[in-house]
């Protein structure tokens, strides 16, 4: 993550930063790169410094096998924002993506999940659509 961070900085730098009263096209992704970079070091850092019990899978499902259902679920979920938002719409897409990688979670219920996702829709309706004017559509209808 920090040289993730680092390198993202870095880029950004290359374009006017600007000011906090008239932010550059650099500045957004300088300021992400910098927090990410320092959100690396708090990990590394909180790492060295923690005794706690070893990790373990905690579900018990194949102990010392990884557990490949939230993997599986965040990659089907960006499939299903993409497919949809080029097809269905801001809002369709947003369900998707959050019911499906909500479930690739093993706590969560279907009603969790469905809860979730309607809920995240009205967050992206008011955010994206009305506040930021996004260009997507909320739905696409027909083609």
């Amino acid at each position: 993550m920090v040289i993730v961070g680092l390198a993202a900085a870095y880029a950004a730098a290359g374009y006017h930063l600007g000011t906090l009263a008239r932010m550059g096209p650099g500045f957004f992704p300088c300021a992400v790169g910098v927090l990410l970079a320092l959100i690396g070091v708090a990990i590394a850092v909180s790492a060295r410094t923690d005794d706690g019990p070893p990790a373990t899978t905690g579900h018990g499902y194949g102990q010392g096998m990884p557990d490949l259902r939230g993997c599986a679920c965040i990659i089907a979920g960006i499939l299903a924002f993409l497919l949809l938002g080029e097809y269905g719409g801001l809002l369709p897409a947003t369900f998707a993506i959050v019911f499906i990688s909500a479930l690739g979670d093993r706590g969560n219920t279907l009603k969790q999940a469905t809860f979730l996702a309607l809920g995240m829709c009205a967050i992206a309706g008011v955010v994206f659509w009305w506040a930021l004017q996004l260009q997507m559509p909320l739905f696409r209808w027909g083609g």
